[in-house]
């Protein structure tokens, strides 16, 4: 925290620091760690295969819905710099080269001469059929490249457009959609499977059973264990039993008596069946989905193509919330037509709903961004359906709101001097308004709301209460108090004496229950900083200090001639130093174990393979062991460990035997083709024994056997590889426990200017995809043509 507070730039007559540490309570998986770029799987229709990923829509937008969009995409496997430079002198277009055997050319040029003359041998029929369908694959391949190429300059440069057309009110002139999708209507459960209550099974309606399963597929998750979950459901549950009894006459008036275990079961089943699909089913049933959601998934603004964000309608089911909110459990009910509003161009036909009914309103509103709105029924809140997070008008937006953090910089010494001026004021109002300020740029606060009664009770700057600090003299507060989504937020922080003061003098006047800044709300608090500077807000301020901060420790932190690795490490340092100040923490995820196993398993088999080597070297010529390169055992690897690490290899190469067996019994049957005989995968783990049988002779002698022959330049170069590539993975799994508590997502996507991270992959050569996902590159395309030199 001292680090983040530090690079915050001094403030004027304060001697600011920050100890302590922000606990989370609220899980997450997303480790948003620097990924690597794998092979990119087709869904047959020449695109890469997407999946889900979490939202990455403005992280203080309490009213966005989730949104889905491609996983972080992973970057190519990075090269030795000597190969790499190699192959750009032999081949432009970087690719690898091989050069032809003698054997092979001379048959490309047989095949070709068979399919010339026309020969109709089987052989040349099969050779011609090969070479058709090599063709016909290089033309996919050219149509895909092309249809990318056509993709790519179809992106709509608006950040060039927008500084000669400047901003307006208006957002549009013309735009066209399909409205919103809304989930299929309910399936009812087959007759066999009932709940049941007090032993016996229930008859329910089709819409009591349907809320009844939304609680049996979480049984046995953490939300059925808790009792704010479990009494509100209940509350509901019977509600709707009232107005949709048990057709059996069943009278359910204790929770403790039902038993959803029967409708949980078929749950499962259910899954496990989908899981259990072939490649072809489970690709068929992903087009027949693509195929009903299509029209919904684009729309055209101003005659532009542009991706729409969330455009499915959430499905019912029961409201989860985060942390120790109160109406966890709540069933949040199915939207229909005449609860939504479309926002529309004037004089475009108006789009029927893909469900029976009407819209409530159509508007033609060129003010506004959103699609359509609807009210949720547990908070009251507004949902609104926007356009995805690359598009011009959300890319506008993001690009607005830096440059604003970004102009804060020409006045931000006169904000901070006047509130310096103002904690020692006469006037109580002009004196916690100071403090308030204070709070927020210091530590970055949120401004804060008044919360209702059935809203969870969590605070912001200007909402904090008596019990949310205690004084601990000389001048150190302590900070604990739920701030957004609940989120604990717990921090011992030195302060100016001043602003020690003044919290005793708040605190003496009240007590617990009350609030510290009774004379002052956000209002007031964004009212006063407009009066610096146009459009100045509490929220300004807190994108400003992120950028800043995370500006000052990527300058300070960043190593001029380290390795990409311990580059990315001191990238995700200052990504951390910014998650800890803006208080984006996170519970360890619930896998985080098992996966740093994993990791030390895999550096375990990456010395295995070192040794390996080395001993390899050995057999070859004993004068290797003196020298001081190869002289020490492989830290961490015992006989003990070296049998448990060729167990499990041996396990793992038979399963995969396994697997391609059955893989390719299924691919010979579809071509109507006799299978492989069971003894073809016995000889095969027959072998896969023997080889594993080998090794274990091989330990303890200092001696190894590789299976194809290696000059010893050859074997020394593979280990001097192997070297670098455990000093970088040990750099990943420092990184990955250093952040398995803070998540460095959301200051990423809502809080960083991301022409820090343009500019800065520009100067210290890091490929960028190492850094951003492919929904942030899409999210941002307007940052990336920023100079290697800019700077926040």
């Amino acid at each position: 925290m001292s680090g983040a507070l530090k690079a915050t730039a001094a403030r004027p007559n304060g001697k600011n620091g920050a100890k302590g540490k922000s606990v989370a309570v609220y899980s997450s998986d997303d480790d948003d760690v620097p990924v690597v770029k794998k092979k990119r799987v087709s869904n047959g229709k020449g695109k890469p295969s997407k999946k889900r990923v979490k939202k990455e829509e403005n992280d203080d937008d309490d009213f966005g819905l989730e949104s889905e969009g491609d996983k972080p995409i992973a970057a190519k496997k990075s090269k030795p710099q000597v190969k790499r430079k190699a192959k750009q002198e032999s081949d432009e277009d970087d690719k690898p080269t091989q050069k032809p055997t003698a054997k092979r050319a001379p048959a490309k040029k047989v095949k070709k001469e068979e399919e010339a003359s026309g020969s109709e041998t089987p052989q040349s029929k099969k050779r011609g059929a090969k070479a058709k369908k090599e063709e016909g694959d290089e033309e996919t391949k050219k149509g895909r490249k092309k249809k990318k190429e056509e993709e790519q300059e179809e992106v709509f440069r608006w950040w060039e457009q927008q500084a000669a057309d400047g901003d307006t009110s208006e957002k549009w002139q013309t735009l066209e959609h399909n409205g919103v999708y809304f989930p299929p209507p309910y399936e009812p459960l087959p007759s066999s499977v009932k709940m049941k209550y007090n032993g016996k099974p229930v008859d329910l309606p089709l819409a009591s059973e349907e809320v009844a399963g939304f609680y049996a597929a979480l049984i046995e998750s953490d939300h059925a264990k808790d009792e704010t979950f479990n009494t509100n459901f209940f509350e509901d549950f019977v509600a709707i039993l009232k107005k949709n009894p048990p057709r059996d006459g069943t009278k359910i008036t204790k929770f403790e008596l039902c038993d959803f275990r029967p409708m949980f079961e078929h749950f499962e089943a259910q899954k496990a069946q989908k899981k259990a699909m072939s490649a072809a089913e489970k690709k068929e049933a992903k087009a027949a989905k693509d195929a009903l959601e299509s029209p919904y998934t684009h729309c055209t603004l101003d005659g532009r193509k542009e991706k729409v964000g969330n455009f499915r309608v959430e499905p019912p089911g029961l409201f989860r919330g985060r942390g120790d909110h109160p109406k966890k459990g709540r069933l949040k009910l199915r939207v229909h037509p005449e609860d939504i509003t479309i926002n529309i161009g004037e004089g475009i036909p108006i789009p029927k709903p893909n469900m029976r009914g009407n819209w409530k309103s159509v508007v033609h509103d060129k003010t506004v961004t959103w699609l359509a709105n609807w009210v949720e029924n547990v908070n009251g809140n507004y949902k609104y359906v926007f356009l995805a997070a690359g598009s011009s008008l959300k890319g506008q937006s993001d690009m607005q709101k830096f440059e604003k953090a970004r102009d804060l910089k020409k006045h931000v010494n006169r904000v901070r001097a006047a509130y310096n001026d103002n904690l020692k004021s006469k006037e109580m109002k002009a004196r916690q308004m100071a403090t308030a300020m204070y709070f927020i740029d210091v530590l970055a606060l949120r401004a804060g709301n008044e919360k209702g009664d059935d809203e969870a009770d969590t605070v912001g700057c200007c909402s904090l209460r008596y019990e949310h600090i205690t004084l601990e003299p000389p001048n150190f507060l302590v900070f604990d108090f739920l701030g957004k989504d609940s989120i604990r937020y717990y921090n011992r922080v030195q302060v100016d004496e001043k602003v020690f003061k003044n919290i005793k003098l708040f605190k003496d006047q009240t007590s617990e229950g009350d609030p510290l800044f009774d004379r002052v709300d956000t209002t007031d608090l964004n009212k006063h900083l407009s009066g610096f500077m146009k459009g100045l807000t509490a929220k300004v301020f807190r994108t400003y200090n992120a950028s800043y901060t995370f500006q000052q420790q990527l300058d300070q932190g960043t190593p001029d001639k380290g390795t990409v690795q311990e580059k990315l490490n001191a990238y995700n340092h200052a990504n951390r130093m910014v998650a800890i100040l803006c208080n984006h923490q996170r519970a360890a995820p619930k896998t985080h174990e098992q996966s740093m196993q994993k990791m030390k398993e895999k550096l375990r088999g990456f010395k295995y393979e070192r040794m390996k080597l080395r001993h390899a070297l050995f057999a070859i010529d004993s004068k290797f062991k003196k020298k001081k390169l190869y002289v020490e055992d492989e830290s961490d690897l015992d006989e003990d460990a070296i049998a448990d690490h060729e167990d499990q290899w041996k396990a793992r190469e038979i399963e995969k035997a396994e697997k391609k067996f059955q893989k390719d019994n299924e691919k010979l049957a579809e071509q109507d083709e006799k299978p492989q005989p069971e003894s073809a995968l016995k000889d095969k783990i027959k072998d896969i024994e023997a080889e594993f049988k080998r090794l274990k002779k091989e330990r303890g002698t200092s001696k190894a056997e590789l299976k194809r022959e290696k000059p010893t330049e050859k074997i020394e170069e593979a280990i001097a590889k192997l070297d670098e590539k455990i000093k970088t993975f040990k750099l990943q799994m420092e990184d990955r426990e250093a952040g398995k508590e803070v998540a460095l997502g959301t200051s990423k996507i809502n809080y960083l200017d991301p022409r820090i991270t343009a500019a800065w992959c520009k100067k210290h050569d890091v490929p960028i995809e190492k850094i951003f996902s492919k929904t942030l590159l899409q999210k941002f395309p307007w940052a990336l043509e920023v100079d290697s030199d800019w700077k926040f």
